[in-house]
């Protein structure tokens, strides 16, 4: 069959593997000059930054990629595995380093927060018990066949729904667990990683640190933007046509069966399309004749963001490579972003490469991805102050660093919500596609497929399972499975 396929993120370029794997022709398009969506990079003065995505875990979603191409992952793509994990600091002085051995990092928070080491680690097996239960079913497998639901050990898993804390949220869990309310904030923070309420997102995400703490926090030789580079690469050696600069401007149907691309310039005939855009604008520009799936199109968004992109004429020995900085009231920082707000005092999010790949960065320096959650910019959502927030980024880092940090900034780029949905077409700048601040989060996302027009399928974090690279990449081998 001939395969097209809507934008070449991560999601795109992991689907258009499979697919050419599976025998057939596969043509992507997209409307940048660049592969990988949000997963691309950029240099200025000196310093490299990835823009997107700066937390990589679950490397074998990525490997499955070559090895199912009969290439040995390791000749095209390397990466190690991070120690610690993430720095965290908090305003009363105290500082805690995430571990990626389990033990280490529960002596840690028993040493500087005086609890029991098994706070940490009660937290980390439950975890590691909810995804071994159910997280293969709800995150690799469709949600909305019936085939998915009629066999053995998805009945086994859902007799111990109970156990899931599907109705209680990620905070109580948090709470019953590790208690301290530094480390109940601290284990709270995983809801952000699909730009989420911990207040009101379903404790079944709880299974997040999992991802981090048991399997671990890799970084890519030569930074995250490798990942693209080596996808891509893997896509092209298979044959796979690629279309940069071009605009599809239509899904093609007839009688509700799919049947080409119209871009600016030309229509494409194809057996089937798979569709890497955001969910929302595929309905509102690709598929304007066919009926809209309102209910999901409308729920609730996740956060966006405003990143700075500086470049430091210093060297911060006391950071690693992923670092955040906590608010003193976290509820009340979530409560602002549900409101459409942005908090007087707010959680900042640190990351810099030049650790690893000292060449990001002129010797001496260091390249810091500096990211503040704010809400998705609905009609409803108060108008960002960038440069209110910039003002705030650098007071709080420069009074918990106990350095200005304002006269070292000799490189800035600044990325907003409106810039991230107008380079990557996610509505209202959201990050994750639909926020999953309800219990039932997972079923409500929009399906791999459409149940509206035989021959189209979706990929990418605006659909199922979810946001995030490793979700991103298994939204692609759900997709083309059914396909």
């Amino acid at each position: 069959m001939e395969i097209g396929i809507v934008g070449a993120g991560i999601a795109g370029l992991a689907a258009s593997i499979r697919a050419a794997v599976a025998g057939h022709k596969v043509t992507v398009f997209e409307v940048n000059s660049y592969p990988g969506g949000k997963l691309t990079a950029f240099e200025k003065q000196g310093y490299r930054f990835d823009a997107g995505p700066s937390l990589f875990t679950m490397p074998q979603y990525v490997d499955d990629l070559f090895i199912l191409a009969g290439e040995n992952p390791a000749d095209h793509f390397k990466y190690i595995r991070l120690d610690p994990v993430c720095n965290y600091f908090w305003e009363d002085g105290t500082t805690l380093s995430a571990h990626a051995d389990k033990k280490k990092f529960s002596n840690e928070a028993a040493q500087k927060l005086n609890v029991p080491a098994d706070y940490v680690m009660s937290s980390l097996q439950d975890s590691a018990d909810k995804y071994e239960a159910n997280g293969r079913i709800f995150l690799e497998k469709s949600l909305h066949r019936w085939s998915t639901w009629l066999n053995m050990p998805v009945f086994k898993a859902l007799l111990k729904i109970h156990k899931y804390d599907l109705f209680s949220s990620i905070n109580r869990v948090n709470e019953r667990l590790v208690k301290h309310p530094k480390l109940v904030q601290l284990f709270n923070r995983f809801a952000t990683y699909n730009g989420s309420d911990p207040y009101r997102a379903p404790g079944l995400l709880t299974i997040i640190p999992h991802f981090e703490h048991h399997i671990g926090a890799f970084y890519p030789e030569n930074g995250m933007h490798s990942i693209t580079k080596a996808v891509y690469e893997l896509a092209i050696r298979l044959g796979v046509t690629f279309h940069f600069n071009t605009r599809v401007e239509e899904i093609l149907t007839k009688n509700k069966v799919v049947y080409g691309l119209r871009t600016e310039e030309k229509t494409y005939p194809f057996d089937r399309i798979i569709c890497n855009m955001d969910v929302f604008f595929a309905y509102k520009k690709l598929l304007p004749n066919h009926a809209k799936p309102n209910r999901i199109l409308q729920q609730e968004r996740s956060t966006s963001a405003i990143i700075f992109y500086w470049g430091i004429k210093k060297v911060f020995p006391q950071l690693a490579m992923h670092n955040l900085f906590f608010s003193d009231d976290y509820r009340s920082e979530f409560k602002h972003l549900k409101e459409g707000k942005v908090a007087k005092d707010v959680s900042i999010y640190v990351n810099l490469t030049t650790d690893h790949t000292p060449s990001d960065a002129p010797e001496g320096c260091q390249n810091w991805f500096v990211m503040i959650n704010v809400p998705s910019q609905s009609a409803e959502s108060e108008p960002l102050d960038i440069d209110a927030l910039r003002e705030q980024a650098i007071a709080k880092l420069s009074r918990m660093l106990g350095k200005q940090i304002k006269p070292l900034i000799e490189m800035e780029e600044i990325l907003s919500p409106q810039e991230i949905e107008s380079r990557t077409q996610s509505h209202q700048g959201s990050l994750y596609g639909t926020a999953s601040n309800k219990p039932l989060s997972a079923f409500l996302r929009h399906p791999n497929f459409s149940n509206e027009v035989k021959g189209l399928y979706f990929c990418g974090g605006s659909v199922h399972p979810g946001g995030g690279i490793p979700l991103c990449l298994l939204s692609a081998k759900i997709a083309v499975e059914l396909l």
